[in-house]
Order: C-alpha cells, then sequence, then structure tokens
C-alpha cells in the first residue's frame, strides 16, 4: 500500500486565523481521510508544517489499518517546507526547527520510506479546501 498525503496551511492574515488540511489518499486516488484543522493565530509557514504534523496524527492513530503500508508520499504546495523537510534548504528560523524536529521524530516511528513533493498549488485543491472550511467554520462561531 501506497499513501498520497496532501496537505496545506495558510492564515488569513499573516500572522492571523490560521487552518491546516489533510487529504489521505491510496495508491488508487481514493480519498481515506480528508478533514481540516483550526490552529488559532499563526503564520503562513507554521500553518503548512502543522498541516504535516496533523497528518502524521492521524497516521499515528490509525496505525493498525494501515500497517502495510509500503510507502507515504507528501504533497504540498509550499516549498519552502517541502524543501526543509527533504533536508535540501536549512531551517533558519527556530520555531520551524522545532516543528520540523516534531515531524521527523514522528517520521521515525515507521518503517517505510517518506517522502516529501513541492506541487503547484492548483494540484492540492483538494487541502486548501479543506483549510478554507476549517477557517470558515470556525469564523462563523
Amino acid at each position: 500500500m501506497i499513501l498520497n498525503i496532501f496537505t496545506d496551511g495558510g492564515a488569513r492574515g499573516n500572522p492571523g486565523p490560521a487552518g491546516a488540511g489533510v487529504v489521505v489518499k491510496n495508491e488508487q486516488g481514493k480519498v481515506i481521510f480528508s478533514k481540516g484543522f483550526y490552529i488559532g493565530k499563526a503564520t503562513n509557514n507554521i500553518a503548512e508544517y502543522q498541516g504535516v504534523m496533523k497528518a502524521f496524527e492521524w497516521l499515528i492513530d490509525n496505525r493498525e489499518k494501515i500497517n502495510s503500508v509500503e510507502k507515504i508520499n507528501f504533497y504540498l504546495d509550499s516549498r519552502l517546507v517541502a524543501s526543509q523537510l527533504k533536508g535540501d534548504f536549512k531551517i533558519k528560523a527556530p520555531h520551524l526547527a522545532v516543528l520540523a524536529i516534531n515531524i521527523k521524530n514522528k517520521e521515525k516511528t515507521f518503517r517505510c520510506p517518506i517522502n516529501y513533493f513541492h506541487i503547484p498549488r492548483e494540484k492540492n485543491e483538494e487541502a486548501d479546501a479543506m483549510v478554507n472550511k476549517a477557517l470558515d467554520e470556525k469564523q462563523k462561531i
């Protein structure tokens, strides 16, 4: 089994009310999980990292369902976050480094390859919709 995970994050204002979105698909492209999360006031970069963190939380909570996973591919429209998690870019901001370390620690709990890819924004519309849904619902309260 290969999991393809699309994550996104966004803030309305930078910083401002922020959300993260996660869409998990199997190798046939069937959505097996999708959700948006309101994360409070944050920057766009923090929201992008939180999308990846929320995906790992789901992976860990559903480990029994996905125990036959052979590879996990993350797709992000944030070139910065994808490149930092791949190790191509250094992380200069200490608050982002902490998030990256947490993600790397979660990666170690899986025995399969985990890859990060930058994709164009238009190929990440489902995760972006989850971000906006979470923000819209929070603003209605």
